[in-house]
């Protein structure tokens, strides 16, 4: 199914400015959203907003650039659904690797039923941070989710049981690691404590009243919030790992491209999804998950894969900053 494309196609110039507010939806590492917006009458620049970067948890900029891959893909998405097709070229401009991506419409396209539901899929999506029910994770949707991080040129690998449990091991080690750095430990309560940034940042509600009563631990914040846990676990979720031969800022942004891809796909299987940045950011427990990749391929995050409680009501989306604070429009788009 398609809509007409013709005369009700907002101009260009407002399009990309659209598609810069959509992006603002898109997940980032502790809520930070570290991404910037320019806003030209003919292309779309997003640039890294170092700001708000986590030099303690962050040093190497992983996460920040697989933040800003979901933001460039949030917009492409957004521009799709606008009757648009587009072209993206990463980190334009080496001397300023600041400039992380431009976007430039290429011409025009029917707009389907898949692409609506895709956008509609951004205003859904959210992190979920509550164990999963007994319910597996169908092969078939796995597969799904795999052919959508190929055709980002992203491998997704679907961890084995014995896998798993090394991830176990793995994060442990990673939560260890963290609690014994002071400076991460004041980072975390920056984005998580009553004094975090304004528009950012994870508020109580979406931080679990206690540790869940999971196999692989999830990230401790160092607070407890509101979110009630329930009873579930993890024993019926599936983990995978995002995962590729290159270890750069352009792997890292196309990264970030294939997790919207899968996690906007996976919102519309009805999956609730939580990503594992921690073994990605510490270098040793990197190391780890290499091996467990066999040391074949680069990890650039692990996520699980389950369903939610439905007896519970969703967790609330994370705050997000105004349009301004994360775009600027070229006088001459306006």
């Amino acid at each position: 199914m398609t809509t007409p494309t013709g005369e009700h196609r907002r101009p260009a110039a407002a399009a990309y400015a659209a598609a810069a507010d959509t992006a603002r939806r898109a997940p980032s590492i502790h809520n930070t959203q570290p991404w910037h917006w320019q806003v030209h009458p003919h292309r779309l620049d997003l640039y890294a907003d170092t700001t708000r970067a986590l030099p303690g948890t962050d040093p190497g900029e992983r996460m920040l650039l697989v933040s800003c891959g979901a933001a460039l893909h949030h917009a492409q998405v957004a521009l799709h659904a606008e009757g648009y097709d587009v072209a993206v070229r990463p980190l334009p401009e080496p001397a300023r690797p600041e400039h992380l991506a431009t976007i430039t419409i290429t011409g025009a396209i029917p707009v389907t039923a898949a692409a609506m539901r895709l956008v509609q899929a951004v205003q859904l999506r959210h992190t979920d941070r509550r164990p999963t029910v007994d319910v597996p994770v169908t092969a078939e949707q796995v597969d799904e989710l795999r052919r959508i991080a190929d055709a980002v040129g992203v491998p997704l690998h679907r961890l084995t049981a014995d896998q798993v449990t090394d991830l176990v091991v793995a994060v442990s080690h990673a939560e260890d690691a963290a609690a014994a750095e002071p400076v991460l430990q004041a980072e975390t309560h920056l984005w998580t404590g009553p004094s975090r940034p304004a528009g950012t940042g994870l508020p109580p509600e979406v931080i679990p009243d206690r540790r869940p009563e999971t196999d692989v631990g999830e990230r401790d914040f160092g607070t407890r919030g509101t979110l009630a846990v329930g009873g579930g676990h993890d024993k019926a979720s599936t983990y995978v790992v995002l995962f590729g031969s290159d270890d750069d800022r352009a792997a890292w942004l196309r990264a970030g491209q294939a997790l919207s891809a899968i996690w906007l796909h996976a919102t519309m299987q009805g999956l609730a999804v939580l990503p594992f940045s921690q073994v990605i950011e510490i270098d040793g427990t990197r190391a780890m998950m290499r091996r467990i990749l066999s040391n074949l391929a680069c990890p650039y995050l692990v996520l699980r894969l389950g369903v939610a409680d439905p007896e519970h009501a969703l967790p609330g989306h994370t705050p997000r900053l105004p349009f301004d604070a994360t775009a600027t429009i070229d006088d001459t788009a306006r």
